[in-house]
């Protein structure tokens, strides 16, 4: 089924001039803006455990417990910063989201530090500044991710075009984890040995992402939802008023429920592979190798996604991703074999199905926004995308937590050789909690998710109809 539209001009803003088509910079600098992300983010995703626990000396289940409490912090900080974003007044010529990317940068690249400071405090002391810096890295990466994330439903209305801006966000977001899975250990290596040499890394990598950031918001544009002049000192509708409409959005309600099993699926395995190649393989030098091969082939997998979903459709592909994942993930548990090569293979394979799914999430988050206009008449980009980054914030919660559990539970001892029960845990959590919880998604997503290509283009239409006038509330509908 061929799903390619004609919606670009659709809707424009103010309902006078057609949207022009994105240009090829607009993409790539919006990619980009994920790189800058995530060289931050994916720091503390992957290494931060592990740095707990191997360097600053914090017991499994204390450096786990660090991870799901900042986590649930940053999830509720989320949606008071989506909250925040669609509630501003006098909106100036930057936009409404683009100043929080510019303002945030810097912040954001200091709190990246601060979270991998040694600090040589007593070992109550490490504990409680573990919780502070990672804190306040959540609450900062919320200020600039939240209207970054949301950057998508207000620069095209286009389903084929966001689909493109998902993949080109998705592709920025796994170079990110490429390049920070393949260098930072061989970099680590090479810094001089001293108690803060991380810091060195760690401070490059924040470097690149400010600028990357500070690119991003100078070469991407709002175009859709801008208020007139005449609208802009229009008092905010009313914050319940916001919440009923999250609660009414049936696509979003259903989208944070499979993100909060994929993302977690997909989080627990960036951290176990650490652990797995150390402990299990006994060759902490095979990551930057399987990094490389099986980050390849996400990337692979996004450059499919635009022609996968203009084809077929996202709900499609996305279903397709989950079977692909699945099958490489259980595959690697229940047929293993000696050697690395088989086990970078299925790991590609998993990679390549996992890539299809994250990179259609941006785009449904996108969707859900028109949809939950369409059914209360109010539009909330930042509600939209910051509950639907609660669910993530919720799978990273979970993802920090469990593996640190597990560990513990199953007499992890950090920079020896392990128990046979040590190496089992590590490697269910590898490949049966991913594969199994893929499983769970596919079957979720294809039985009850409604809105395809064809109801969004209906739902487009219909807004189109509406005239834009005050309620008798007084707010924007």
């Amino acid at each position: 089924m061929h799903h390619s539209t004609t919606l670009a001009a659709a809707r424009p803003a103010g309902g006078e001039q057609a949207q022009p088509l994105l240009t090829l910079r607009e993409k790539l600098a919006y990619g980009l803006g994920d790189v800058g992300n995530g060289f931050m983010f994916d720091l503390g995703q992957i290494y931060l455990l592990k740095f707990y626990t191997d360097t600053l000396g914090l017991p499994p289940a204390a450096a786990g417990g660090v991870f799901f409490f900042t986590k649930l912090f940053d999830a509720l900080a989320d949606f008071s910063v989506g909250t925040w974003v669609d509630r501003r007044r006098n909106i100036g010529p930057r936009g409404k989201f683009r100043p929080f990317i510019l303002f945030g940068a810097v912040p954001l690249g200091l709190a990246t530090l601060a979270s991998f400071w040694q600090p040589g405090f007593s070992p109550d002391g490490t504990l409680l500044w573990a919780y502070f810096s990672y804190m306040l890295f959540g609450l900062i990466y919320s200020i600039v991710n939240i209207p970054y994330g949301s950057m998508i439903a207000a620069m095209t209305q286009d389903p084929v075009e966001r689909a493109q801006l998902a993949a080109w966000r998705q592709g920025g977001s796994n170079l990110a984890l490429l390049i920070t899975t393949v260098c930072f250990v061989p970099l680590l290596a090479w810094v001089p040995t001293s108690q803060q040499g991380a810091l060195w890394v760690v401070g490059g990598f924040a470097l690149v992402g400010v600028l990357l950031q500070l690119f991003c918001y100078a070469n991407i544009h709002e175009r859709i939802g801008q208020p007139e002049a005449a609208q802009r000192q229009a008092p905010p509708f009313p914050l319940m008023a916001g919440v009923r409409a999250i609660g009414r959005n049936t696509p979003l309600l259903l989208l944070c429920l499979v993100n909060l099993l994929t993302f977690s699926a997909f989080n627990v395995k960036l951290v176990a592979q650490v652990y797995y190649c150390q402990y299990v393989l006994r060759d902490i030098g095979i990551l930057p190798y399987m990094g490389f091969f099986s980050m390849g082939c996400v990337f692979l997998g996004v450059a499919c996604v635009p022609w996968l979903s203009k084809h077929h459709g996202k709900k499609v592909t996305f279903v397709l991703g989950c079977a692909i994942w699945a099958l490489g993930d259980l595959c690697n548990y229940f047929w293993p074999t000696p050697g690395a090569l088989p086990f970078i293979l299925f790991s590609c394979l998993a990679f390549f199905g996992s890539a299809l799914v994250n990179s259609l999430y941006w785009a449904f988050a996108s969707d859900a926004v028109e949809y939950g206009e369409w059914r209360t008449g109010l539009r909330t980009e930042g509600m939209v995308y910051s509950f639907f980054t609660f669910s993530r914030k919720l799978s990273q919660a979970i993802a920090g937590s469990l593996p640190g559990v597990v560990l513990a539970w199953v007499g992890y001892r950090p920079n020896s050789i392990q128990t046979p029960t040590a190496e089992h845990g590590i490697t269910l959590l590898m490949f049966i909690y991913p594969g199994l919880l893929a499983l769970l998604t596919l079957v979720i997503w294809w039985c009850f998710y409604r809105l395809d290509e064809v109801r969004y283009e209906a739902i487009l239409l219909a807004l189109q109809q509406r005239q834009q006038k005050p309620t008798a509330t007084g707010y924007r509908a």
